[in-house]
C-alpha cells in the first residue's frame, strides 16, 4: 500500500516513514526541503515538491496509486507565528486545502493529519482531554485548528476519512541512531540543550515565574518513535473502521524546563549553561495530555517516552552527527 507522506524529510515525517516501512507499507515522500533533509529520506521514493503548487500536486496523484496521505508538512514554530501569522496561515491552512482538494479530485479518501495540542490554548483543566475548549494563544495553533475544521467539513461533503493527531512535545531520536531532530534555527528544548553541550550558546529559559512547581513551563514529552508508530495505528484504524479520529498523543506526564535540564545533566554528566529570560509570547504555562482515548481506540501506548530514554537517544544521535548534518 502506497502512503504519501508530506513533509516526509522532516523530523516526525522521516520517523513515520520508517514506521510505515516496518509495517510493510510503502512511503512516498513529498517535501520542498525548506526545513527537511535529503539524508532523512531513507525509506521510499522522494518527490521534490511544494503544496503551494496545485498543478504539481495533481500530477503526483495522477502518476502514483496513492491509497492514503499522512500530512506532516507545516510551519511549526509557535513563537515565530506570533510575528509572521501570514506565513502560518498560508503554509499550514491554505496549502493543506490544496492537498485536500487534490485528494478529493483523485479519489484518495484517507488523511492522517499532524495536529497539535496548541489548539487548546490556556488549559482550563489538566490533563487535557480531546473535548477541552479550543482557544489557541498563537497563530500556529489557530492554523491547525482551522485545518481540523476543514477536515470535518471535507468529511461531511466528500466522504474523506481522517485522523487528527494532536501532538504534544515530540522529542528523542531514532532508536537505531539513523534519524534525529535537526532544525535551523533549533528552537526545541531538548536538542537546544544538547547543542549547548556541543559548543552552542547557553540554553534560554523563557519564563521562571509561571504557576508551576519550579516556575518554569511544563510540557508533556513523547518519544518520536512512539509518535511515528501512532500514525501507523491511526491509519489502520481510520481505514478499517471507516471512521474519523481525533486523539491526543503524549504520555500523561509533564516535565518542567528545569527538570529536563536536570535529566540532561544526569544522562550526559555535563552541566548545562542556562540563561534566564522573560516569558515568550504565545507560550502556555503547562500542557499535559490525557491519552486514554488513543489507548482505547487503537491500543496505542508509549513505549520509549520516559524522559531518560528520550534524552539518551537524542544525545546519542547529536554526538554522532554533530557538524556532519547539512
Amino acid at each position: 500500500m502506497l502512503i504519501l507522506v508530506t513533509g516526509g524529510a522532516g523530523y516526525i515525517g522521516s520517523h513515520t516513514c520508517k514506521a510505515l516501512a516496518q509495517a510493510n507499507l510503502t512511503p512516498l515522500v513529498l517535501d520542498n526541503f525548506s526545513t527537511g533533509h535529503r539524508w532523512a529520506v531513507q525509506w521510499g521514493e522522494v518527490i521534490p515538491g511544494d503544496l503551494a503548487d496545485r498543478e504539481g500536486l495533481q500530477a503526483v496523484f495522477q502518476k502514483y496509486d496513492i491509497q492514503a496521505v499522512i500530512h506532516c508538512a507545516a510551519s511549526i514554530e509557535a513563537g515565530e507565528s506570533m510575528h509572521r501569522p501570514d506565513k502560518y496561515f498560508r503554509n499550514n491552512f491554505v496549502n493543506t486545502l490544496n492537498l485536500l482538494e487534490a485528494m478529493v479530485a483523485s479519489g484518495v479518501k484517507t488523511c492522517i493529519f499532524s495536529s497539535t495540542c496548541a489548539i487548546y490554548g490556556e488549559p482550563q483543566w489538566l490533563p487535557l482531554t480531546e473535548n477541552h475548549p479550543q482557544n489557541p494563544v498563537n497563530p500556529y495553533g489557530e492554523s491547525k485548528r482551522a485545518i481540523e475544521r476543514a477536515l470535518h467539513w471535507f468529511s461531511h461533503a466528500y466522504g474523506l476519512r481522517y485522523g487528527a493527531l494532536r501532538y504534544f512535545n515530540a522529542a528523542g531520536a531514532d532508536l537505531d541512531g539513523r534519524l534525529g531532530e535537526c532544525h535551523d534555527p533549533e528552537t526545541h528544548l531538548i536538542p537546544r540543550i544538547l547543542l549547548s553541550l556541543l559548543g552552542g550558546e547557553p540554553v534560554p529559559i523563557f519564563g521562571t515565574d509561571y504557576d508551576t512547581p519550579d516556575g518554569t513551563a511544563v510540557r508533556d514529552f513523547i518519544h518520536v518513535t512512539d509518535l511515528a508508530n501512532a500514525h501507523v495505528r491511526a491509519l489502520d484504524y481510520v481505514q478499517n473502521q471507516q471512521a474519523n479520529l481525533t486523539v491526543n498523543l503524549g504520555t500523561g506526564r509533564g516535565y518542567s524546563v528545569r527538570q529536563v535540564i536536570h535529566t540532561v545533566e544526569q544522562v550526559t554528566g555535563q552541566r548545562v549553561p542556562v540563561r534566564e529570560m522573560g516569558r515568550r509570547p504565545g507560550d502556555a504555562p503547562m500542557l499535559v495530555a490525557d491519552v486514554s482515548l488513543a489507548k482505547a481506540l487503537f491500543n496505542w501506548q508509549p513505549q520509549y517516552s520516559d524522559l531518560p530514554t528520550i534524552v539518551e537517544t537524542a544525545w546519542h544521535w547529536h554526538r554522532k552527527t554533530y557538524a556532519k548534518v547539512e
